[in-house]
């Protein structure tokens, strides 16, 4: 499993946010507060950073805002729902596919326990 270490320091980032707050925050709430777990717990992230997607060779003028990306290969994405949906599990995905990451976190702190799903990118298939 590529980068275990990091996702690892990542999941545990989100558990102390969600031990602190629980759940029933929206997820602007606990975006803010992983950003400040994240800079006490020394895990480096661009938070909201835009990326380009590019079709058959050719750059999108749309662009996407991953919630975080950590270590510069790990895209975040942070859910406050009960339950979550394909496409939002598509979504991480997708993101991490275009801009050439090696895996997508999925965290969900809509639940009274912490949910996550991890997923590793294929870049061989298309």
């Amino acid at each position: 499993m590529k980068h275990q270490t990091d996702t690892y320091n990542i999941i545990g980032a989100a558990m102390e946010v969600h031990k602190y707050l629980g759940c029933g925050f929206t997820e602007k709430v606990y975006q803010d507060a992983l950003a400040k777990e994240f800079a006490r717990q020394g895990i480096p992230f661009k938070r909201e950073y835009p990326l380009q997607v590019i079709y058959k060779g050719e750059i999108l003028d749309s662009t996407y805002i991953p919630d975080f990306i950590c270590y510069n290969k790990i895209i975040v994405e942070l859910k406050a729902v009960q339950e979550i949906e394909p496409y939002q599990q598509a979504q991480a995905y997708n993101y991490a596919k275009v801009a050439h990451m090696d895996v997508a976190l999925l965290i969900n702190f809509g639940k009274t326990s912490l949910d996550f799903e991890r997923f590793d990118i294929d870049h061989k298939t298309k």
